[in-house]
C-alpha cells in the first residue's frame, strides 16, 4: 500500500514537471513569435525609415551597425550576468529598452540622435532575431526537454520566429498604405510605422511574466555563485574554435542585414515598400519551412552535415542575385536562397548546446551569439561603404564568397565532434 503510494506520487510529480516544462516550452515559442514580429518589421523598415533622411548609404549602414553593436553590448552583459540577475528579469529589461529605442528612433531626425536611439534601442536591422534576449531564451530551452527532442524543439522555436519575421515584414507595407489612405506626407507614415514597431516591442511581456521558475539557471538563487559558470576545459577549446568560425560566417551576414538588402532592392530595382515587404514576407515563411526540414534532415545525416551542405548551395544563389537583370528575377532567386540559408540556425543552436555541460548553457549560447553580434556590427557599416564608394552588389558578392569559406573550413573542423544523439 506504501508503496503504491509513494508510486501514485512520484507519478504526479513526474506529471506536473512535465507540463511546467510544456508550458515554459509554449511561452518561449509564443514570445519568440512576438518578438521576431518587431524583428521582421524593423528588418525591412529601418532601412526605408532611413532614405528620408538624405543620409547617403554609408551613414544608413552606421546606424544599422551601432543597433548590432548595442545588442552586442546586450548580449555580453546577458552573458556575463543573466543567471546571477534572473533570466526572466533580464527579458523584461531589454523588451522595455528595444521598445523605448524604437520610440526615440520616430522622434529624432540626426545622424547622431538616430544612432544613439539605435544603439540604446539594440535596434535590429538584420530581419531576424539575434539579440541579447535570444540568448537567454536559448540557455532556457534545453530545460523544458531532452536529448533526444532538443533539436526538434530548436526547429519549432525557429519556425516561430521566422513567422514572425514574415508577418513583420509585411507589415513594413504599412507606410504604403497610410499614405494611400492620406495620413500625411511618406515620413509621417514610416515614424508611425516605427511607433507601431515600438508598441509590437512590448508584446512579450505577459508571457515573461508567466514563465516558471525552472526556467531561471540554478546559481540564479546563489548571492555567492559566479556570474557565470566555469567553462571546462574541453568546453572551452569547442567554444572557441566554434566562435571563430562563427565569426567570419556573421562577418559575412553583417553585410547581407535585411535593411540593406531592401535598401538594394530600393535602389537597384525601385521596389515599393509594400512589395519589399512582400518579398521578405515570402522569405521567412521560407526560412520556417526550411527549420522543419533541418530537423528531419539532421536526424538521417548529422547536425555538422545538415548546416554545411545546405548553407554552401544559398550562397550560390545569393551570388545570382546580385547579377540579376530584373526584379522578378533577382526576387525568385533571393527567395530559393531563403529556403536553404536558414536551415543552419537550429542544427547550430542545438549542436552548441549539446556539446557543453547544462550549467554552461548560458555562457556557451551567450558567447558564439555574442561573437556573431560583434561580427554583424561591423558588417553594415562596411556594407554600406562598399554600395557608395564600390558597387551596390559588391556586399552580397564578398558576403557570399566568405559563407562558402566559413562552410568548408567548419565541416573540416567539427566533423568528428558528435552531440550526445550521435556518438555510438
Amino acid at each position: 500500500m506504501l508503496g503504491r503510494a509513494l508510486s501514485r506520487k512520484l507519478n504526479r510529480n513526474v506529471s506536473r514537471n512535465v507540463s511546467r516544462a510544456e508550458t515554459n516550452r509554449r511561452m518561449l515559442f509564443a514570445s519568440a513569435f512576438l518578438r521576431a514580429l518587431a524583428t521582421g518589421l524593423l528588418g525591412v523598415e529601418l532601412g526605408l525609415y532611413l532614405t528620408h533622411f538624405d543620409l547617403g548609404a554609408a551613414r544608413v549602414g552606421a546606424i544599422i551597425g551601432a543597433g548590432l553593436v548595442g545588442a552586442a553590448t546586450a548580449a555580453l552583459l546577458a552573458t556575463l550576468g543573466a543567471d546571477r540577475f534572473g533570466r526572466r528579469r533580464t527579458l523584461l529589461t531589454l523588451t522595455l529598452l528595444g521598445s523605448a529605442g524604437c520610440l526615440l528612433a520616430a522622434l529624432v531626425t540626426s545622424f547622431a540622435a538616430l544612432a544613439a536611439a539605435a544603439f540604446a534601442g539594440m535596434l535590429n536591422g538584420m530581419g531576424r532575431d539575434r539579440g541579447a534576449a535570444l540568448v537567454v531564451e536559448q540557455a532556457m530551452l534545453p530545460s523544458t526537454t531532452s536529448d533526444q527532442g532538443r533539436t526538434s524543439a530548436f526547429a519549432l522555436y525557429n519556425v516561430a520566429q521566422d513567422l514572425g519575421h514574415a508577418f513583420g515584414s509585411l507589415m513594413a507595407g504599412l507606410p504604403t498604405l497610410l499614405v494611400a489612405l492620406g495620413y500625411g506626407s511618406a515620413l509621417d507614415a514610416h515614424r508611425a510605422t516605427m511607433l507601431i514597431a515600438a508598441v509590437v516591442t512590448l508584446a512579450p511581456l505577459p508571457l515573461y511574466l508567466r514563465l516558471g521558475e525552472s526556467v531561471e539557471a540554478p546559481r540564479a538563487s546563489d548571492p555567492d555563485a559566479p556570474a557565470a559558470p566555469r567553462l571546462t576545459p574541453e568546453s572551452r577549446r569547442i567554444l572557441v574554435r566554434i566562435s571563430a568560425l562563427f565569426a567570419v560566417d556573421s562577418l559575412a551576414g553583417g553585410l547581407l542585414v535585411t535593411s540593406l538588402l531592401s535598401y538594394f532592392f530600393f535602389e537597384r530595382f525601385g521596389a515599393t515598400e509594400a512589395t519589399i515587404g512582400a518579398l521578405f514576407f515570402g522569405a521567412r515563411l521560407l526560412n520556417a519551412l526550411s527549420h522543419l526540414g533541418a530537423a528531419w534532415l539532421a536526424k538521417r545525416i548529422g547536425l555538422v552535415n545538415t548546416m554545411v551542405f545546405t548553407h554552401i548551395p544559398s550562397s550560390l544563389l545569393l551570388m545570382t542575385v546580385a547579377w540579376a537583370p530584373t526584379f522578378p528575377i533577382a526576387a525568385v532567386l533571393f527567395l530559393l536562397r531563403e529556403g536553404l540559408v536558414e536551415m543552419d540556425v537550429p542544427t547550430r543552436q542545438s549542436y552548441v548546446l549539446a556539446v557543453v555541460r547544462p550549467e554552461e548553457a548560458t555562457t556557451a549560447s551567450g558567447v558564439t551569439n555574442l561573437v556573431r553580434l560583434a561580427a554583424w556590427a561591423v558588417g553594415p557599416a562596411l556594407a554600406g561603404a562598399a554600395m557608395q564608394s564600390a558597387s551596390l552588389v559588391a556586399p552580397l558578392v564578398v558576403g557570399a564568397g566568405m559563407k562558402i569559406a566559413y562552410d568548408l573550413l567548419l565541416w573540416r573542423a567539427l566533423r568528428g565532434v558528435k552531440p550526445p544523439e550521435e556518438r555510438g
